[in-house]
């Protein structure tokens, strides 16, 4: 049997091999044809252009720019979204007392207060507050770097690792895409020609953080591992975390489109001929403003559906009682033995799976479930919110465990469906909610047990 492997493997790098010299020979001919037949004078622009691939797609410094731009680029979210999503909060916070009066007004029944008020209108402002500030910098500022021509350069880059784990380059665009959101970053995997490649990058996708999942991570990683900083130093700590976080979660996609390729998945990497662009000065007015209005403004709509069933579900598990324990308190306490067992708890689990339809609700949800206040909660201020943490047993590993398990846990019903939609099959809809599921449960099992064996806590 090992035989058999050893011929198989073999015969798997003879093909390849001699399929990278055959299109290394067309190439060379190409490029001597051209040669012979073209003349032509080199422009400064090409000039430019070549100076600066050297750069930017060298082995040496092409990772660490990207690295570089990564960091900037959510330090600029997140140092940036912050005020905007405190006066959002605070305006509709503002229109809650006046939609409160108008039901008073009317002499509306209080159930009837809860579900429209408490529940919808919360629920979704939370999303809106949460969502809109980071989208509405990160969007226009991936589009600018698109427009530039420097995301071409990205895939260049990372087609040299996707090849080596059996996947195809232009994976690495349709996990830019998962950055803004992992349902249209699964639709973007058309571009991908071989199904099999492209079913690796479907599987894969959910290890980007959404921007469902940005406001957990951000919040968790100002509040914990960047406690003892302030201002811009605390920001500077927050991002280093968060591109730490990001980074696991390449890695991650890298070793489970290593596996999947060895087994379910067997194949050959096809070729990607990519014709590098040349640098654009990008039109920054209209780029910010196409991506504000289609990306953002999309993804948000998208999130405010799926989180508006969701709040009012919330909502009632909350205040439907049996005896003297709501609904809402029954999950918790079943899933608290095997909370503890990840270093979370029984209230984080509850907000996790209520959090399938959107990923934005699991920290109001969760938040709700501590104050038991059977309805979507705001605090007010982060201090508050660490403190209501912190009263629930939380220490440093709680806030590093929820944060590896929100990065690493199944897709959101979204991207469920469009899975679906792009496989047409049950079987692979389920793994792709499996995989991440399995993945989320060992890590934090594994941190949270090495953190205990060595007295970590």
């Amino acid at each position: 049997m090992r035989l058999e492997e050893l011929y198989e493997e073999a015969q798997v790098l003879s093909t390849s091999k001699l399929r990278d010299e055959i299109v290394q020979h067309l190439y060379e001919r190409s490029h001597q044809l051209c040669h012979e037949g073209i003349s032509y004078t080199k422009s400064k622009r090409d000039t430019r252009t070549d100076k600066l691939d050297a750069i930017f797609t060298s082995p040496i410094f092409g990772f660490p720019i990207m690295i570089t731009m990564l960091g900037v680029l959510f330090y600029l979210t997140i140092a940036g979204a912050n005020i905007p999503s405190s006066m959002l909060a605070e305006f509709f916070g503002y229109l809650e007392g006046y939609l409160t009066s108008f039901f008073t007004f009317l002499h509306a029944p209080d159930w009837l207060h809860g579900v429209l008020v408490l529940g919808l209108y919360r629920g979704t402002t939370w999303v809106i507050s949460v969502m809109l500030p980071p989208m509405a910098i990160f969007f226009p500022s991936f589009a600018l770097l698109e427009n530039y021509g420097y995301l071409p350069r990205v895939a260049f880059n990372m087609d040299r690792l996707f090849k080596r784990v059996g996947a195809h380059g232009k994976q690495s665009l349709t996990m830019a895409m998962g950055f803004g959101c992992n349902a249209a970053a699964v639709i973007s995997t058309r571009i991908i020609e071989s199904p099999r490649e492209r079913m690796l990058a479907i599987l894969t996708n959910n290890f980007v953080p959404c921007n469902g999942r940005w406001g957990t991570l951000i919040v968790l990683a100002s509040l914990f591992m960047a406690a003892n900083f302030t201002g811009g130093l605390k920001s500077l700590v927050t991002t280093g975390v968060i591109v730490g976080i990001v980074m696991f979660g390449i890695v991650v996609t890298f070793f489970v489109s290593w596996v999947l390729s060895k087994t379910a998945l067997k194949g050959i990497p096809t070729h990607y001929t990519l014709e590098l662009p040349p640098y654009r000065k990008p039109k920054i007015f209209d780029t910010v403003i196409r991506s504000s209005l289609t990306k953002s403004w999309s993804v948000l709509i998208r999130a405010v559906k799926v989180a508006a069933p969701a709040a009012i579900l919330t909502w009632v598990f909350a205040n439907v009682f049996i005896g003297d324990t709501s609904i809402l308190m029954y999950v918790v306490e079943f899933l608290d033995p095997f909370g503890k067992l990840l270093g979370l708890d029984g209230y984080i689990m509850m907000a996790f799976i209520l959090g399938l339809p959107a990923n934005e609700i699991v920290l109001p949800i969760l938040l709700m479930g501590y104050l038991s206040t059977g309805s979507l909660t705001e605090v007010d201020s982060l201090v508050d919110l660490k403190q209501i943490f912190l009263n629930h047993g939380w220490t440093w590993l709680t806030a590093l465990n929820m944060m590896l398990f929100s990065l690493l846990h199944y897709p959101c019903g979204t991207t469920l469906l469009n899975i679906y939609k792009e496989t047409k099959s049950k079987k692979w809809t389920f793994l792709a909610f499996l995989i991440p599921t399995i993945i989320a449960i060992l890590v934090p099992l594994i941190i949270t047990q090495t953190a205990r064996m060595f007295d970590l806590l």
